[in-house]
């Protein structure tokens, strides 16, 4: 006899149909900082506060705590600093330099309400880690989180590979890991309705350069850079690392920009639905459509703010699936349902499963123009 568990909700992303109301606030970036403990003595302020726990949430620069040192201040300077808008805030934790690892953190972030992850002090054996502990958040637990990182070709949708080796600006030179917030905080800072391809980062003065040629490799290759275009610098193109599509996952997948949409969509349909309609309904006819509705009504919205294209989104009860769960449940024979009508299956008792299928068309950024002149 199957045991019950705990009540699921499943919400699939396929290229070409998603499974799945209130728009969720997005571009939290959590940074993991490490400082040095320092005891109070006399005349001497310690920063023992500093390790309580609990993050820091900073909305402005007046929010940083004290006690920080100038480089751990100026990361979140250069988080804060965004893009077309600031990310929405920080969650800031921080760690004793001698810990030997961020797994106490991490049990922390899958409790908590973010969106990427930087660590600016992450060493290269760490990078890794770091990026199999995201893909088991996104693929395993279900949290749409992602990072930013440093050469990092995890070919993976929910990792940002930032690759510049060298990021100079009037103040100093920074390497890539050091330079990831700033590359959080811009992607956290950009409006859904646009990409951060071409976002420019006027405070840099110098960075590797590359040919036309070699740009297009680390594009395809999934790295996110900045180049120099001769006036200013900005960054290529907003590609995350994922490049092998596979079945189910195409190049939709690349696109920070789509990635992000595809996650608030998630993380609002889940949401809302936990909040206000699993245990809270009869498992009706009427009822699913009144859920069907409520997601038809959310894909509008999103229609009007310029996020899906207008009339090409849609939600319905899924008869496979619904004929599937009858047959394998004893319900009917294979014959038997075979001659039901699709008014009968889309009625019929499932239990406490509700099966939705789901077409949506995301719009993506204009990044492309061709233009032909004829003279």
């Amino acid at each position: 006899m199957a045991k019950l568990g705990l009540p699921s909700i499943d919400i699939t992303f396929k290229s070409i149909g998603i499974t799945a109301i209130e728009r969720s606030q997005r571009g939290i970036v959590v940074l993991i900082l490490k400082e040095k403990k320092v005891a109070a003595a006399d005349g001497v302020a310690g920063n023992e506060a500093l390790f309580a726990g609990a993050p820091y949430t900073v909305y402005t620069s007046t929010d940083i705590p004290d006690g920080l040192k100038a480089d751990n201040q100026e990361q979140i300077e250069l988080t804060l600093m965004g893009y077309q808008t600031a990310p929405k805030h920080v969650l800031l934790y921080v760690q004793d330099a001698t810990a030997a690892d961020y797994n106490e953190i991490l049990i922390e972030l899958e409790h908590a309400r973010w969106d990427y992850l930087v660590i600016p002090e992450i060493k290269d054996s760490e990078v890794m880690t770091i990026a199999t502990w995201i893909k088991g958040m996104r693929t395993v637990k279900k949290k749409k989180v992602k990072s930013v990182l440093p050469n990092c070709p995890a070919d993976f949708d929910g990792i940002v590979n930032f690759t510049n080796t060298k990021i100079v600006t009037k103040a100093k030179t920074y390497t890539a890991a050091q330079y990831c917030s700033r590359i959080a905080g811009m992607i956290c800072g950009t409006p859904m309705t646009i990409s951060c391809t071409y976002a420019p980062l006027p405070e840099v003065i110098d960075c590797d350069k590359y040919t036309d040629d070699q740009m297009i490799d680390k594009v395809g290759k999934g790295e996110l850079f900045i180049m120099y275009d001769g006036e200013e610098f900005k960054i290529a193109r907003g590609v995350n690392s994922f490049v092998t599509t596979i079945q189910d996952k195409g190049d939709q997948f690349k696109k920070i920009k789509l990635v992000d949409l595809m996650d608030m969509i998630y993380d609002d349909i889940y949401g809302t639905a936990k909040r206000y309609y699993i245990g809270k309904y009869s498992n009706s006819c009427d009822n699913k459509c009144l859920l069907i509705s409520a997601i038809q009504g959310y894909y509008t919205q999103l229609e009007l703010d310029g996020l899906l294209e207008k009339d090409q989104n849609d939600c319905w009860i899924d008869l496979e699936a619904t004929a599937a769960w009858i047959l394998s449940n004893g319900k009917k024979t294979k014959a038997e349902i075979a001659e039901m009508k699709i008014l009968e299956i889309k009625e019929f008792n499932t239990g406490d499963n509700v099966f939705l299928a789901s077409g949506i068309s995301m719009l993506d950024a204009i990044e492309n123009i061709k233009l032909g002149i004829a003279v």
